[in-house]
């Protein structure tokens, strides 16, 4: 089974994007984490990541991590576990350009809940607000045709399922 054709299939679940979401998340704490650390010692910094240089450091990584994994394969390993894969609308992995617009549309899902705290809403109800956000942006891909979420509804890619091939 190729790409091609599993571009055509039934889109996966939201339940399973939302695990890999998750997943997702928890290895990224991983990664942000030793390279942040690399970064506050190489810097000397007292305080991780202040100012601009550190903020410009920790969108970088993440925008590494990803447009490398989705421009060659398609897939993360939080990807690969849930055997989701990212492509393009004709079944192909991204190219730069749209695996980078991805990545910088997806804040979508959590800008305007952490909108709040320039409000100052903070805490527990930042919480709630910022989960309420991701809740409802999940939700909205129920209305689009193929169930895919906006941001990869703008920038062209989608997200179907992988299977592993059998021998």
């Amino acid at each position: 089974m190729t790409a091609a054709l599993d571009a055509s299939a039934t889109p996966p679940g939201l339940a399973r994007r939302f695990g890999a979401l998750i997943y997702e998340g928890v290895l990224l704490f991983g990664v942000l984490f030793f390279a942040c650390f690399i970064y506050v010692v190489a810097t000397r910094q007292k305080d991780a990541l202040f100012g601009l240089p550190g903020y410009v450091f920790a969108f970088a990584v993440p925008a590494l991590y990803f447009v490398t994994f989705w421009t060659r394969s398609g897939q993360t390993l939080a990807l690969k576990t849930w055997h989701l894969r990212v492509v393009d609308r004709n079944g192909q992995p991204l190219g730069l350009g749209k695996a980078f617009a991805r990545y910088v549309l997806g804040w979508l899902w959590v800008l305007p809940g952490l909108s709040l705290w320039t409000l100052g809403v903070k805490g527990w109800w930042l919480a709630a607000g910022l989960l309420g956000w991701m809740l409802v942006y999940g939700l909205l891909a129920r209305l689009h045709p193929q169930r895919q979420f906006l941001h990869d509804a703008i920038c062209g890619s989608r997200v179907i399922t992988q299977l592993p091939q059998r021998p």
